[in-house]
């Protein structure tokens, strides 16, 4: 071997080592932050199980939660505050993960379902539902699937060139999204003003007045749903590299982002059609976890995780630490921290189009 061979081989050997290093100190940052963010719900939890007009504390959540509580303890925890953390927790991570779909396939950070007018579309299906075809229940929240679906598919479709392009996706998202607000807009105006109220109650989103018969519907489609976009995670990542290369790898690029922004759409159907379109829980999700990590890459569970999160403070606050006592639903708490973000997303991007 000559001396020309062996530098070579030496580094080579050398970028190895370098390589599996970082991977190494990306799994264990990836770890504690996950560990954070599990302690943060963790604490979330508690206190929204605990805090109320009839205070709970630990010992005696523990022995509700395991069935040994009192009559007005099980009431007010399994059968009012235990449905809506759950309920909470689901909804939260559906839309954490729709939004690092978005994100990470149209590799913008302005992508999302409430940016994109899905889950505008979603809102729109289920107030002309309650509105004009008298539904309620069920038949709510399949009209608000259908729209989101409807949205979704009608945005690709615009936007398709011989291929798709991010830019124009969020472009002509952010269109329709006008478009179905003004559709909103007119179906509230014509409505009757009671009729008018509840749906306003709707669209702002909120996990009050959860069932457990809504909680079984969103957990069946996360348990369809998830373990399909866990799989596809690899390809998420080859998309991120680039069609060329990710073509080079064996993924086929244009079919893999059509059935990811498929699942993503599905992911913020679920969510929306039961709660509602809690604003911005799918925008600063993917950001945020992507943050934490010190990651441009799509994290799907970190992000999930911050959605959870992000969720149930929303909903923690709007019930427990506005002034006055007043509560609110948790779609208006959630907007407050999602609007702030947005502006400073839009004043901190670069030329074109990136977050810094």
């Amino acid at each position: 071997m000559n001396d020309d061979t062996a530098a070579a081989a030496v580094a080579a050997g050398m970028g190895v080592e370098a390589l599996s290093a970082d991977r190494s100190r990306r799994r264990r940052r990836s770890r504690r932050v996950c560990l954070a963010l599990g302690g943060g719900i963790l604490l979330m939890a508690v206190l929204s199980l605990s805090a109320g007009a009839y205070s709970i504390g630990p010992a005696d959540l523990v022995r509700t939660l395991l069935g040994l509580g009192s009559g007005s303890e099980n009431f007010i925890v399994l059968t009012l505050r235990l449905p809506r953390l759950v309920l909470a927790l689901l909804a939260g991570a559906a839309f954490a993960v729709s939004g690092a779909l978005f994100q990470g396939v149209l590799r913008n950070p302005l992508a999302s379902p409430d940016i994109l007018g899905v889950t505008g579309g979603a809102s729109a299906a289920a107030v002309y539902g309650m509105l004009v075809l008298g539904f309620g229940g069920l038949a709510t929240s399949l009209s608000a699937a259908a729209g989101a679906i409807l949205v979704a598919a009608a945005i690709y479709l615009l936007a398709w060139r011989g291929g798709m392009a991010g830019s124009r996706f969020v472009l002509i998202g952010v269109g329709v999204a006008f478009m179905v607000q003004g559709f909103l807009g007119y179906l509230l105006t014509r409505a009757d003003l009671r009729d008018a109220q509840y749906a306003l109650t709707w669209l702002v989103g909120s996990v009050s007045g959860a069932r457990w018969s809504d909680i079984l519907t969103v957990a069946a489609g996360l348990a369809v749903l998830l373990p399909v976009v866990w799989a596809l995670a690899g390809r998420l990542r080859m998309l991120q590299l680039g069609d060329d290369l990710a073509t080079t790898l064996g993924v086929a690029a244009e079919r893999s982002r059509l059935v990811l922004l498929g699942l993503a759409a599905l992911l913020a159907a679920v969510a929306t059609a039961a709660v509602g379109p809690l604003a911005f829980v799918a925008f600063v999700s993917g950001p945020i976890a992507r943050r934490l990590l010190g990651d441009g890459r799509p994290a799907l569970l970190p992000s999930a995780m911050v959605g959870v999160l992000v969720t149930l403070t929303a909903d923690f606050a709007a019930q427990h630490l506005l002034p006055g006592g007043i509560q609110l639903p948790a779609g208006i708490v959630s907007g407050a921290i999602g609007a702030p973000y947005l502006l400073w997303l839009l004043a901190t991007a670069d030329t074109s189009g990136k977050g810094a």
